[in-house]
């Protein structure tokens, strides 16, 4: 495929794309609603954390859990005492996640933020090493160990109705995940232009992985930004860098054309023909804005 081509069209997206609209129908608006940094990474993390299934579903779960962390999340996270906040969370449920789960990650959390300063202290404690996978990698390891320590993380203070629950809150690369929400939450916190809020700066953004899901998949491999069949972590590498050849500072920022494009189901995979004669992305037929 034309490589200009696809530049000049998904540049195009881009620019026209509506960001502002985007922000109302997107886990991104939790974090909006805050000015502080502590508490944009926090409510950030959580949002993202529970963002899978339908928005209908997973934002009023996201709302309830952080209006009981009050006007500060970040303050709350930092001073969460499990013995005595714990009750504040019983009842909450959002389908792989009990209460449990809940108050084991704000738990989990509380104690990185003791121990690095920040989620983004702990995340480049390991991205140094070996970039975003190993940083990610890397994280993950330390959340699960304070959460498997007993007297310490959640199963030896807050007994979960199932420990798999928790674990789907850190997929990581290492076992081969996308780790969309992981990637999103990164994307949020790196990236310093358009919804983003750019507020950690110890990350380049051309090293972000692209938050992949099934419909950035299926776009992907229609415009041959992927040869690979499962939607995996190396998939979600290999988009990143064809993006790259796109953009080599700011991959990610086709993310909001491409996600748009594939939910919109247009140049659906296989139906653009060999030579995408019919591709309505690449002839000028794309998705409305939004």
């Amino acid at each position: 495929m034309d490589c200009l081509k696809l530049k000049d069209v998904l540049d195009q997206l881009y620019r026209s794309y509506n960001f502002s609209e985007r922000v109302l129908h997107d886990p991104i608006e939790f974090p909006h609603r805050y000015s502080n940094r502590d508490d944009i990474e926090i409510a950030g993390f959580i949002a993202s954390a529970f963002a899978y299934g339908k928005v209908t579903l997973f934002k009023p779960v996201i709302e309830k859990i952080l209006g009981l962390m009050g006007d500060h999340p970040g303050d709350f996270t930092a001073n969460f005492d499990i013995t005595r906040e714990a009750y504040l969370f019983e009842g909450i449920k959002y389908r792989f996640n009990d209460t449990g789960d809940i108050v084991s990650l704000i738990h989990v959390l509380s104690l990185i933020l003791k121990e690095h300063g920040s989620i983004e202290g702990c995340f480049l404690g390991y991205y140094h090493s070996g970039g975003i996978s190993s940083a990610i990698n890397g994280f993950v390891d330390s959340a699960m160990h304070i959460y498997n320590t007993p007297g310490n993380g959640g199963r030896g203070i807050y007994n979960t109705m199932t420990h798999r629950g928790f674990k789907h809150f850190l997929p990581s690369p290492s076992g081969g995940s996308p780790c969309k929400r992981i990637n999103l939450f990164l994307r949020w916190m790196v990236r310093d232009r358009d919804i983003d809020f750019g507020v950690w700066q110890g990350i380049k953004k051309n090293h972000l992985v692209i938050p992949l899901d099934t419909h950035i998949a299926r776009i992907s491999r229609c415009l041959e930004l992927t040869s690979r069949k499962s939607r995996d972590w190396k998939m979600a590498e290999e988009i990143t860098e064809s993006l790259k050849k796109l953009d080599p500072d700011d991959p990610l920022k086709y993310d909001f054309a491409l996600c748009h494009q594939g939910i919109m189901g247009v140049c659906r995979e296989g139906a653009c023909g060999k030579d995408h004669s019919s591709c309505p992305i690449l002839h000028g037929r794309p998705a409305g804005n939004g």
